[in-house]
C-alpha cells in the first residue's frame, strides 16, 4: 500500500468545452505509489482529467499540483512536469517510420540529452522487461497490437517518470492481446509505479487497485478500496453503473 505522501494533488478542477461543464469540480489526491482505478460511463470527464495532470487538456478554475510542481500556463513548470509524468493512451502513437528501438529512445535523446548509447541500452532494458525484446529493429506495423501497446509503454518508461498515466491502454486491443499489456502493468504496480488508470478492466482493477473511483457527468461519485467499491458500493449511482459491466 503506498504511503501517505502525495504526489498529485487535484483541488476542486473544473473545465468547460464552450458550454459544456466536462469536469465539476473534481478533486483528488494521489500518494507516491498508488494505483488508482477511475471507472465510469463514456463521457464522464474520465479521460479529460488525467490529461489534465500532463496539460494535455487545459482547466479553468482550481489548482493541480503534480510532485510538489503547481501546473499553471507557465511552459517550465509544464515542461518540468512532463518530464515526470509518462502516458499511455488508447492508441498507440508511435512513429510509423521509425523502428521500435528508435520510438523509444528518441525522447530521452533530445529531451533528456541522452547519448544514443545510454538510451539505446535502457531501451533494451525495457524492452526485455515488457517482454519483446526481440522486436527492437522491427516497424511498428510489423507489431501485433498488444506488442505496439507493450512498446507504447517502454516509450513511456524511457524517460523514467514517477508517474504513469494510461488512457484506456487496452480498449482497442483484441481480447487475446489485453491480458499481454495488463501483466505488464502489474509489474509496474508491484514495482512501486504511481499509476493513475482509466480502464473497464474489472479483474486488474480488482487486483492491483489501491482504490477504484467512478466518475459520472464530470463528477467523482465513489471512491474506496477494489473490496468496497466493487462488493459494497455506497451509491446508488455506483451500484447501477456495477451491474452493467459486472
Amino acid at each position: 500500500m503506498a504511503e501517505l505522501n502525495p504526489i498529485i494533488v487535484a483541488e476542486d478542477v473544473h473545465k468547460w468545452y464552450g458550454q459544456f461543464h466536462v469536469l465539476q469540480g473534481v478533486s483528488l489526491t494521489v500518494n507516491r505509489g498508488e494505483v488508482v482505478v477511475l471507472m465510469g460511463p463514456s463521457g464522464s470527464g474520465k479521460s479529460t482529467f488525467i490529461r489534465t495532470f500532463n496539460a494535455l487538456e487545459e482547466y479553468q478554475k482550481g489548482r493541480i499540483t503534480i510532485d510538489g510542481i503547481i501546473l499553471s500556463n507557465d511552459l517550465r513548470n509544464i515542461d518540468a512536469i512532463r518530464k515526470e509524468v509518462g502516458m499511455v493512451f488508447q492508441q498507440f502513437n508511435l512513429f510509423p517510420h521509425l523502428t521500435v528501438l528508435d520510438n523509444i529512445t528518441l525522447a530521452p535523446i533530445w529531451v533528456r540529452r541522452w547519448t544514443k548509447a545510454k538510451a539505446q541500452e535502457l531501451a533494451m532494458q525495457l524492452l526485455e522487461r515488457v517482454g519483446i525484446l526481440e522486436q527492437a529493429h522491427k516497424y511498428p506495423g510489423q507489431l501485433s497490437g498488444g506488442q505496439q501497446q507493450r512498446v507504447a509503454i517502454a516509450r513511456a518508461l524511457a524517460m523514467q517518470p514517477k508517474i504513469m498515466l494510461f488512457d484506456e491502454p487496452t480498449s482497442a486491443l483484441d481480447p487475446e492481446m489485453v491480458r499481454e499489456v495488463l501483466d505488464v502493468m502489474r509489474s509496474l504496480a508491484r514495482d512501486g509505479m504511481t499509476m493513475v488508470v482509466v480502464t473497464h478492466e474489472v479483474g486488474f482493477a480488482r487486483e492491483v487497485a489501491d482504490r477504484v473511483i467512478l466518475m459520472d457527468s464530470g463528477s467523482l461519485i465513489e471512491s474506496g478500496t477494489p473490496d468496497s467499491f466493487f462488493n459494497k458500493p455506497q451509491q446508488e449511482r455506483t451500484r447501477k453503473f456495477l451491474s452493467q459491466i459486472l
